[in-house]
């Protein structure tokens, strides 16, 4: 048989590669693509011409569009056999303000050709709302308070949608806060030096938190073990509130821990979007992350993450 002779059914390597495309290919999504880069073709969705040549650069092959103007995603119909949206809806909505339109624009292409064979979609563990300090899973309904969750929970009954409709093994992340010591703004240390307020202990909220490299790896697992239409929360096993996550943040920096203050007099003292993630209370249970995924966190604690 001559060397380069193909047997029926046996494909060149090129076309069997796994082609995986990032709608949204950030900070997390470049982790992502590191992570995925040895075994799977990249590909990502940029509505800026200029980051192209980065893209490029990383190994990831650049897509021009923007959910913003749907006509411009009709080459993604059909192109990749797993994909990932950690695109945020907008900041704002106008007259149907809870709904995502991005997602929806999205959803329509991947559905005129071949769909995918997974699809995750990274959401905020803001759809839980506030939940007084309980211990939250996943099975807990969703009660989101602010617009943005509200646009969350839109785009996942979206998402999950679809993936009944079609058969798409679509995964849900819930998200926490992200941070990592090399990540844009990704540490509380900008916060310290300002000297910005955190609530006394008597007023604290519980806070959770995903180091951005685990949050990738949770990604890249979802991609491949998420179940069909399922979620999870991607937190890691910290159980701490806000502000005893700045005075541990500022121990670690060797710089002043920051004042407190009472919930009372907060509202003249910090801004409208810090106030709404004070006002909400929950620990994320990530027990599922650990058991269907496998994944094994490199950071469990915020004070192995920010030490690192």
């Amino acid at each position: 048989m001559p060397a380069n002779h193909n047997p029926i059914g046996a494909r060149p390597a090129r076309f069997r590669r796994e082609r995986v495309l990032i709608v949204g290919c950030g900070d997390v999504g470049q982790r992502l693509a590191r992570v995925l880069a040895p075994h799977t073709r990249l590909l990502a969705l940029t509505s800026t011409p200029q980051r192209v040549g980065t893209l490029r650069a990383r190994g990831i092959t650049p897509l021009v569009g923007d959910l913003d103007r749907p006509a411009t995603l009709g080459r993604l119909a059909g192109l990749a056999t797993r994909v990932v949206h950690l695109a945020p809806p907008p900041g704002e909505g106008g007259p149907a303000w809870w709904r995502d339109p991005r997602t929806l624009a999205l959803l329509r292409v991947l559905r005129r050709r071949s769909p995918p064979r997974s699809l995750v979609y990274g959401s905020t563990s803001g759809v839980y709302g506030d939940c007084g300090g309980a211990w939250v899973a996943e099975t807990r309904p969703p009660a989101p308070a602010t617009p943005r969750a509200q646009r969350r929970a839109h785009a996942e009954a979206a998402v999950r949608h679809y993936g009944r409709a079609t058969g798409v093994r679509a995964a849900i992340l819930r998200i926490p806060g992200i941070y990592a010591p090399d990540r844009a703004g990704g540490t509380p240390r900008e916060r310290l030096l300002r000297g910005t307020p955190v609530l006394q202990a008597e007023d604290d909220v519980y806070t959770n938190h995903i180091h951005a490299d685990d949050l990738a790896r949770a990604v890249a697992a979802a991609l491949w073990r998420g179940q069909s239409q399922r979620v999870y929360n991607a937190s890691d096993d910290t159980e701490l509130r806000m502000g005893d996550y700045f005075d541990l943040a500022a121990d670690l920096y060797g710089l002043p821990r920051p004042p407190r203050v009472a919930r009372g007099t907060a509202h003249d003292e910090l801004p409208l979007m810090l106030l709404s993630f004070m006002s909400e209370s929950r620990r994320l249970l990530n027990g599922r992350l650990k058991r269907e995924l496998g994944l094994r966190l490199r950071y469990p604690t915020v004070a192995q993450g920010l030490r690192a």
